[in-house]
């Protein structure tokens, strides 16, 4: 068994502490003193049914703590998974609290080896290694959907380290012993090459959402049945019938920021392709805040601003765009959304009574349908196709 400490416990961290403590001893590591004690009493802080089950079902070798010399002093392993939100002004990721926790590492356990989680640019982790001094820092991408995160750990579609060593196979060895049917491809590459990996891969994901959104725009426009076009041109195995279903623009923590720091790492690189993208999603949005207001509402009801089923976060969800856009219209905007305890989110107003909430609206906004809404497909906007994620 190993001593493992993980820095964070938003769905990547919990996710991997979760996924070790099956196995070896975790600390997950956290400022937030709320989500430590949760994860003391067996309550997880995020919604993920896989983790939450965990909690509930299996016996875990986790410990949460506020308290960095006990998470760090014996680790074998640090597992860092902070946020790098994207910083518009800089083009480049927020990777302070990467540098933070180093920091804090080095001084108490430099033998630890430190295997970075959070997305990075390319060409960080060689950057990290010497402004710190040390060859201690490995990196290694996650590819997790939130309120999936340990299912997609436990069965990976690949796992990769950022180094070609031994000390890289043994790490791979570690995740891999950590599946279910271990049997997931592994790949050792250097750092920089890992790091492409991660934000290729999500730009990828966001040029297919960007692509079905544009094929569904072409057919409101003409009055086409958009389920039968993607149905049809899905069936070609070289497609694929997945990540398919129309929706009001690529959102969430991974998509958007990882596309634009991608755009920002090819500087002096010629493209096209990946400019396009990022720009098709804010077109994406504009016309559907141009087809909700033709309906002239004076309430639009927002439902949900999460982004899918099984999730309850809703950082950078395309809705939250549209939104600020009618508001620019003088449209009145309500919420519901039953994750929030607060009758205010920003400057709108939160609405939980359900029933209230759908009669109240001229128009609801959803994402992706739900049976709440069968008896008021009248005044129902959505793009959803599939009924799924």
């Amino acid at each position: 068994m190993k001593n493992i400490t993980v820095v964070g416990t938003g769905y990547v961290g919990l996710s991997n502490a979760v996924l070790f403590a099956f196995h070896h001893n975790v600390i997950s590591l956290d400022i937030d003193a709320t989500r430590v004690d949760l994860i003391n009493k067996c309550i997880s802080p995020i919604a993920d049914e896989f983790i939450e089950k965990a909690f509930t079902e299996s016996k875990l070798n986790l410990t949460a703590t506020l308290d960095v010399e006990k998470a760090y002093k014996n680790a074998d392993y640090i597992i860092v998974a902070t946020p790098t939100n994207y910083d518009s002004e800089t083009n480049y990721f927020d990777t302070s609290s990467i540098e933070s926790v180093i920091e804090q590492i080095l001084p108490i356990n430099s033998t630890a080896t430190i295997i970075i989680k959070s997305t990075i640019p390319v060409g960080y982790t060689a950057q990290l290694k010497e402004k710190f001094k040390t060859n201690q820092i490995v990196f290694s991408p996650e590819f997790l959907r939130e309120g999936k995160a340990l299912y997609d750990n436990l069965h990976p579609s690949r796992i990769i380290v950022g180094e070609k060593s031994e000390r890289a196979e043994k790490i791979a060895q570690l995740y891999l012993n950590a599946t279910v049917e271990r049997t997931a491809p592994t790949l050792c590459m250097d750092a920089t090459e890992a790091e492409a990996v991660k934000l290729f891969s999500n730009t990828y994901l966001a040029m297919r959402v960007a692509y079905f959104n544009e094929l569904d725009t072409y057919c409101a426009k003409h009055d086409l049945s958009s389920l039968d076009i993607v149905r049809g041109v899905s069936l070609d195995p070289r497609i694929g019938e997945h990540y398919n279903n129309p929706s009001f623009g690529y959102g969430g923590y991974c998509l958007p920021k990882d596309a634009k720091q991608l755009l920002a790492n090819y500087k002096d690189v010629p493209q096209n392709l990946i400019q396009a993208i990022i720009h098709s999603n804010k077109t994406r949005k504009q016309f559907i805040v141009k087809e909700i207001l033709k309906k002239r509402p004076n309430i639009v009801g927002i439902y949900r601003l999460t982004m899918k089923a099984g999730s309850d976060n809703f950082r950078d969800s395309a809705i939250q765009d549209i939104i600020r856009e009618l508001e620019e219209y003088n449209v009145q905007i309500q919420i519901y959304e039953p994750t929030l305890q607060q009758d205010k989110f920003e400057n709108y107003m939160v609405n939980n009574d359900l029933n209230e909430f759908l009669s109240s609206s001229d128009v609801i906004l959803a994402n992706r349908m739900h049976r709440d809404l069968e008896e008021h497909q009248f005044k129902l906007y959505t793009r959803d196709l599939f009924g799924e994620n």
